[in-house]
């Protein structure tokens, strides 16, 4: 498991005191995959484009990907996928686990899939940028989807103890 820096890189250091007044010099722009590389470039993040075109790497080892959805690629989205999976007995506790986690908190969007046998579980956070995002719109929303997905991972992880997973095949944030 990686240290916390990649949470301060995450939240841009020490949480300020007040909120910061609009900046009329962040203008509002598509959304592309290069604003998303370098947003992730900018934090000294690991990352792959894969063969659908989209960014994915690994965070405290689980896989996340950077996806643009809808007609226009209007719609980000931050999915992640905890780096175990279950055996499919499991899927009631599971559920129960992530139907919690939905209630209680607002980010990210957790549930469970059947994958080869196996229960796969997955983090989402999605915006729909139709008219665009200025660079802090977007930073919030990867800063979002990245963080709140660590979180769930990290408490599954807590819930359901288990062998450490295989290594990556990026190198981890």
């Amino acid at each position: 498991m990686s240290g916390p820096g990649w949470l301060l890189r995450v939240l841009g250091g020490l949480p300020k005191p007040a909120k910061s007044v609009p900046d009329d010099d962040d203008p509002v722009r598509s959304v592309t995959r290069d604003r998303i590389g370098e947003y992730l470039l900018e934090r000294d993040y690991r990352f792959v484009v894969d063969d659908d075109g989209d960014l994915t790497g690994t965070w405290d080892g689980n896989r996340f990907w950077f996806l643009l959805l809808g007609e226009a690629d209007e719609i980000v989205q931050v999915r992640g996928r905890w780096n175990r999976s279950l055996p499919l007995e499991q899927r009631g506790a599971v559920s129960l686990a992530l139907n919690d986690w939905n209630r209680e908190r607002i980010w990210p969007k957790a549930y469970v899939r059947e994958e080869e046998g196996m229960l796969a579980l997955y983090s989402e956070v999605s915006a729909d940028f139709e008219p665009g995002a200025s660079d802090h719109q977007l930073a919030q929303v990867l800063a979002c989807g990245l963080g709140t997905g660590v979180q769930l991972f990290t408490s599954m992880d807590a819930l359901m103890p288990g062998d450490d997973a295989l290594p990556p095949d990026v190198p981890d944030n």
